[in-house]
C-alpha cells in the first residue's frame, strides 16, 4: 500500500512542519527506540506499554507518510511488519537527543534530584 505524504497544516511554516512530524506525545519516544534497532509492532508495545494499539498504529503511519520511518513486510498476513529508521528519521537524532537531555534538566529542576 503506497504511503502518501502530509500536507504542512500551515504553508511554510518550519515550525509547524517539525511539530507535525516529530510533535505529539509520542512521536519522539518512537524515533527514539527505533534508533536502537529496527523492531516489530508488538515490541514498540512492549517498550511503551502506556500507549494504546491504535494510538501507535496512527502515529507509526503518519511517520511513515512523512519518510520518517521505513515499514517492511516480512511476509504475507500476518507476517510480522518491522519498523526501521529511514536515514531521514537517523538525521533526525541530534534534535531528538537534545530534546532528551532537556527533559532530563526539567526533572532534576523540579524534582530536585
Amino acid at each position: 500500500m503506497a504511503e502518501t505524504r502530509r500536507a504542512n497544516p500551515i504553508s511554510d511554516c518550519p515550525l509547524t512542519a517539525a511539530l507535525a512530524a516529530l510533535g505529539g506525545k509520542w512521536k519522539m519516544i518512537i524515533v527514539y527506540w527505533l534508533a536502537d534497532s529496527p523492531r516489530h509492532f508488538a515490541a514498540l508495545r512492549e517498550l511503551m506499554p502506556s500507549i494504546s494499539q491504535k494510538v501507535l498504529s496512527e502515529q507509526l503511519r503518519e511517520l511513515v507518510a512523512d519518510e520518517i520511518v521505513l515499514r517492511e513486510e516480512t511476509g504475507s498476513v500476518p507476517a510480522p511488519v518491522i519498523y526501521s529508521l529511514t536515514d531521514y528519521g537517523r538525521a533526525m537524532m541530534p534534535l531528538i537527543e537534545q530534546v532528551r537531555q532537556m527533559g532530563r534538566g526539567h526533572i532534576t529542576r523540579f524534582n530536585g534530584t
